[in-house]
């Protein structure tokens, strides 16, 4: 009986639930959300193309407007000069002058139209590209933040293992105090408690991992705790949502300007068998202050300009292919992405409907393990059942619950990808 009291003091006198965690910071999804969309790095590159993306068909724009330059100038002799004609020595002299020209292209062989239809589609694939990091950040840190949720939970049922490895434990023991129960009954229970106390060690670090991984996401150096606030949403509806997911799914987007942009530059290197024309305009104005009087000069001028290419000696040709084989490149890969996103539809679908079947079986089967534990606890009392089919039973229960917390999220995490695919909430 010494034996058993060292059993009792040792295991039992040693607290299985952690200490309680110092306070920090916590956030919900819709925070953690907004926090990582201001933080995140590809997000904020993803802004700045677009913004580049914006200043590009601002001067594609632009290319329809006129060049316009003003200047003016003065200038003052130091010293007197003698004139030979007069025999006179002239005092120095004043010279002022201002100018104003503009310049415009009227007629440039549809370049600059094919320069703008490229620069648009540009913008479209940027601000779909924006979308697409979107949705990949909001993926990520739904991820980090169902995980912290997850492995959370998952401390819990490691709590509760212990408890029950310790009301087991402590039931053997008084079982081999009475005499109805042998020694190997309080082996076995101590092993088992042990091996719940290290299971609860493990889910604490990775809770602790978890969290720091949250915090990072959101752009903050502590761990961050998750909370729930939200229920678990419902199965959406996608029986007839295929067609539409498609055509606003980011990626197809994305490809397509892309596609589009690639074909506008082939048009604009075509531009260059076409000949151009210009107007220039110009005025200016000079006064000269000699002898206390203002001569003033004024000269106003226009120039159109016609130019065409006849031979560059196969530079256009080339220009010419430079440009198809990006189109060509474009229309392919804009045929593979939609086919990429179909099958990708296809997938996340079917993994959504699976994981939200999984949650009623693993729901029932945490129901089914909880009653039999009980039945196994009653049976052990009595004798009837042994040490090894309660300890089997701990086992399946906790099992049955570690699944119950992987499953919900499993179904979370496949909701967020089929969001991120199609680009909007479902």
């Amino acid at each position: 009986m010494r034996w058993v009291t060292g059993i009792l003091a040792v295991v039992l006198g040693v607290p299985a639930a952690a200490q309680q965690a110092p306070q920090q910071l916590e956030v919900t999804l819709k925070e953690a959300i907004q926090r990582a969309l201001q933080v995140q790095p590809a997000m904020v590159q993803a802004q700045g193309r677009q913004r580049t993306a914006g200043a590009g068909r601002q001067v594609a724009w632009g290319s329809f407007l006129p060049n316009v330059s003003v200047s003016g100038f003065a200038t003052k002799n130091s010293k007197q000069r003698f004139d030979q004609n007069s025999q006179r020595l002239i005092p120095p002299v004043q010279n002022y002058g201002s100018g104003l020209s503009a310049n415009v292209d009227l007629f440039t062989g549809l370049r600059r139209l094919a320069n703008l239809r490229s620069a648009s589609a540009t913008l479209d694939a940027e601000e779909a590209g924006v979308v697409t990091q979107r949705f990949q950040v909001q993926l990520d840190t739904k991820r980090f933040f169902y995980n912290a949720l997850a492995t959370e939970e998952l401390v819990r049922v490691a709590q509760s293992q212990v408890r029950r490895a310790q009301q087991q434990l402590q039931i053997s023991v008084e079982k081999l105090r009475a005499g109805s129960a042998t020694r190997s009954d309080s082996l076995r229970s101590t092993v088992d408690y042990g091996t719940a106390r290290i299971n609860l060690l493990e889910a604490q670090a990775n809770l602790a991992g978890a969290q720091a991984d949250l915090g990072r996401q959101v752009g903050v150096d502590q761990p961050v705790r998750a909370v729930p606030d939200s229920a678990l949403p419902p199965l959406p509806d996608t029986t007839a949502f295929r067609g539409a997911a498609l055509e606003s799914a980011p990626q197809v987007q994305r490809a397509d300007a892309q596609a589009r942009a690639a074909r506008a530059d082939v048009w604009s290197a075509r531009s260059q068998y076409i000949p151009t024309l210009n107007l220039s305009l110009g005025s200016s104005r000079g006064d000269t202050l000699f002898n206390n009087a203002l001569v003033a000069n004024e000269v106003h001028n226009w120039r159109v300009s016609l130019t065409w290419i006849l031979f560059d000696r196969f530079s256009r040709e080339q220009l010419q292919v430079s440009a198809s084989v990006p189109r060509d490149n474009a229309v392919a890969a804009a045929a593979d992405t939609r086919r990429l996103v179909n099958a990708d539809l296809t997938k996340q679908i079917a993994a959504l409907a699976t994981a939200y079947e999984k949650i009623d079986i693993a729901r029932a089967n945490v129901a089914a393990a909880t009653e039999d534990l009980r039945v196994q606890n009653e049976r052990y009392r009595v004798g009837a059942a042994t040490i090894l089919d309660l300890l089997t039973s701990q086992a399946s229960l906790t099992q049955a619950e570690q699944n119950f917390v992987q499953v919900r999220f499993d179904y979370l995490i496949a909701r967020a990808q089929l969001e991120a695919l199609v680009g909007h909430e479902l």
